[in-house]
């Protein structure tokens, strides 16, 4: 797993970010360490005047020459991003960071897989452990191989979570799309249709899911998105590369073809939906044709969210035993790949604009905002919440007033006298 160091500069709305991203660190294995041990350094960073602006600047600038790969999330971050262009560092949210750090490695779950309850948001693991055996990957040495609880004895946490409060529903574990796989069955659909079942009004995130296991089921599932409402027309395909003999060195259940085969799946049967994958940079085999082969893959599939990871080394793996290649020719894939993954996903939030759209308030987000999701799940902030009496667990009508790189930005749709549009 990862050794990292994180620094927070700013106000108490930084600090709980950072808190956050720890938590979610710590529970996919990776360890805090001073810098001079560290794999990977993040700067939570400030913008509140031109002198913290400067220091922050400065201190990207030391972290970048002290470890291997830095992650530059927070305000500035996400205000000014372009004060970094020309330092070799991911610039990403929040919310983007645990996955910036993994190294394509899959997510982990609680240890005792339970449900939990945070603010309006339940995270529900279906199921511990996983089918691949990736060269890359340290996770699978800590959670085996796929164990899957019954669909019914997920359904009863699922109702649980809603009769507790939940609003949304975050259907995780190291791989989704492989759940039931320890009993002969290919669940995921039937379980995804029984928690749409259950009384309430709430929405359902799935998880990330592999491309192998989610191709033999790819035309069900996507009939199981577009007959329920309450699933977030969202899926996450981590393809990791644009090659297929990359993947075959990387060990994936996929190649290139069938990650295609997945996604036109939901394009047929879903007008508007969002694709989240991952790319993995600098892979010990990775030639210049390679990389170019995951940038046309990019272009070609345009995903509206993208983690892009550098490799590195994790101990333990075959793929730590290849003879790597030099940091710089990772940096300089990196850079072009996160250059035009922001390309792709300011112009995917500035098609927002102007569009009215229903939204789940979900969670406070930096000073007097609100973090929403749209049915597709992408990220809205609705600024000034506490002067529109707006509450997470809210749905409402917002109207788009500009895309940034992260997020996008909307106010509520108000009547005369009644204030926000409730959604109905």
């Amino acid at each position: 797993m990862a050794r990292y160091h994180i620094e927070t500069y700013g106000c108490t709305s930084n600090r709980g970010e950072s808190r956050a991203i720890e938590r979610r660190l710590r529970d996919a294995g990776h360890r805090r360490v001073p810098l001079e041990s560290a794999d990977v350094a993040i700067l939570n960073t400030c913008t509140v005047v031109e002198k913290t602006e400067r220091n922050m600047r400065r201190r990207a600038e030391e972290l970048e020459t002290a470890v291997d790969d830095l992650v530059v999330t927070g305000c500035m971050a996400l205000a000014q991003g372009e004060q970094f262009s020309d330092i070799d560092a991911q610039v990403v949210g929040w919310e983007d960071v645990p996955a910036a750090v993994t190294n394509g490695e899959c997510p982990t779950t609680t240890p005792d897989a339970e449900p939990v309850l945070d603010g309006v948001v339940g995270i529900l693991p279906i199921a511990r452990g996983c089918m691949s055996n990736c060269s890359y990957c340290i996770t699978k040495h800590a959670t085996g191989r796929i164990d899957s609880p019954s669909v019914a004895e997920n359904v009863r946490k699922a109702e649980a979570l809603v009769h507790a409060g939940a609003k949304e529903i975050r259907v995780t574990g190291q791989d989704t799309g492989v759940y039931g796989w320890d009993t002969g069955e290919r669940k995921l659909p039937e379980l995804l249709d029984r928690i749409c079942d259950i009384d309430g009004e709430f929405r359902v995130r799935l998880g990330m899911a592999n491309p192998g296991g989610v191709h033999g089921i790819r035309h069900e599932l996507a009939d199981v998105f577009a007959a329920n409402e309450k699933l977030y027309n969202f899926i996450h395909l981590p393809v990791q590369s644009g090659s297929d003999d990359v993947l075959a060195d990387m060990r994936r259940q996929h190649r290139v073809e069938k990650f295609r085969e997945c996604v036109a799946a939901f394009d047929d049967r879903l007008d508007h939906w969002t694709l989240s994958t991952d790319f993995i940079v600098g892979f010990p085999t990775e030639t210049d044709v390679d990389h170019e082969r995951s940038m046309e893959l990019l272009r070609e599939v345009r995903p509206e969210k993208v983690n892009v990871t550098r490799f590195s080394k994790r101990p333990n793996t075959d793929a730590a035993e290849m003879k790597g290649l030099g940091g710089q020719t990772k940096k300089d894939r990196s850079k072009a790949m996160s250059a035009l993954k922001m390309d792709i996903v300011s112009e995917a939030h500035e098609e927002l604009v102007g569009t009215r759209r229903e939204v789940l308030v979900v969670e406070p987000g930096t000073g007097d905002s609100m973090k929403c999701r749209d049915s597709a799940y992408r990220q809205i902030i609705v600024q000034n919440a506490s002067e529109h009496g707006i509450e997470p667990g809210e749905f409402l009508e917002v109207e788009v007033t500009s895309g940034e790189r992260v997020y996008a930005f909307a106010e509520p749709v108000v009547t005369p006298d009644a204030g926000p549009v409730a959604a109905d």
